[in-house]
């Protein structure tokens, strides 16, 4: 089992603290799912475990089974089994989407045990048709001119492909309709096991019905302040949040998008 564990991260973001002591832990065949309104630090999270140069780390840790990951390199917490699917996925033209994931598969693999091109085919073809995704999806250049749902499912064809440790998934379900929003779920779903864990960044419980966690927090003020089971995703679903922060006594302000 590997773990993934988080403690007092505080974070800026241009001289403005955003994340104000987060502290985490996830297990690999472990499902987190994190909620919370806007600007409360969601994102923020996800960028800073990813090495985002915006997100300026002030304090705290964020350790890979032992390993220093704030002391790495983004390609390196990607090598070392860090994954993130982004909200808004860049479009890169003139690299097709096999390319790019035959290189980034054989990044993490040693000097002349590249993947056969003739396996990485058939796996690519298997995960492209359980995302019902189009043949020609392989040899476009990557995101350029996808529809969002595609850039979506896309980000969870990479997922598939590369096999990481943990997985972070920063509001994946926005803008899908409910047939992308089944796909995208499946994809995921298919990754549940022993050497997979996954952080889930959502608004809404419909994205849980299909993917149900194990663990659900709730993010406010930058911290984690409740934590719970699918049930608590649930409440937040029928009561919002406000009876999170009139619980633990905590005030609301208006925050910026983080």
């Amino acid at each position: 089992m590997a773990t993934l564990e988080i403690k007092g991260l505080h974070v800026e973001i241009e001289g403005k603290e955003i994340l104000k002591g987060v502290d985490l832990t996830i297990n690999t065949n472990e499902i987190h799912a994190i909620m919370g309104p806007n600007g409360t630090g969601k994102s923020t999270l996800a960028q800073a475990i990813m090495g985002h140069p915006r997100y300026e780390v002030t304090a705290g840790t964020v350790m890979l089974d032992g390993e220093d990951v704030l002391e790495m390199e983004v390609d390196e917490r990607a090598q070392a089994g860090l994954f993130l699917a982004m909200q808004y996925p860049s479009e890169v033209a003139g690299v097709t989407n096999a390319d790019f994931l035959r290189s980034a598969i054989n990044a993490r693999r040693e000097e002349g045990d590249e993947v056969p091109l003739m396996s990485f085919i058939r796996e690519l073809d298997a995960k492209m048709e359980t995302l019902e995704m189009h043949e020609d999806m392989a040899t476009r250049y990557l995101n350029e001119g996808f529809s969002g749902g595609e850039k979506k499912r896309n980000e969870i064809l990479q997922l598939m492909m590369l096999k990481p440790k943990f997985a972070v998934l920063d509001e994946i379900d926005s803008g899908l309709d409910i047939d992308a929003l089944r796909i995208v779920s499946k994809g995921v779903n298919e990754m549940r096991g022993e050497g997979f864990g996954c952080l889930i960044i959502t608004h809404y419980q419909r994205l849980l019905n299909y993917i149900t966690p194990d663990h659900v927090h709730v993010m406010a003020g930058g911290k984690v302040v409740k934590s719970g089971g699918p049930e608590l995703a649930q409440k937040l679903e029928e009561e919002g949040y406000d009876w999170v922060y009139e619980e633990l006594g905590i005030e609301q302000t208006e925050e910026q998008n983080a």
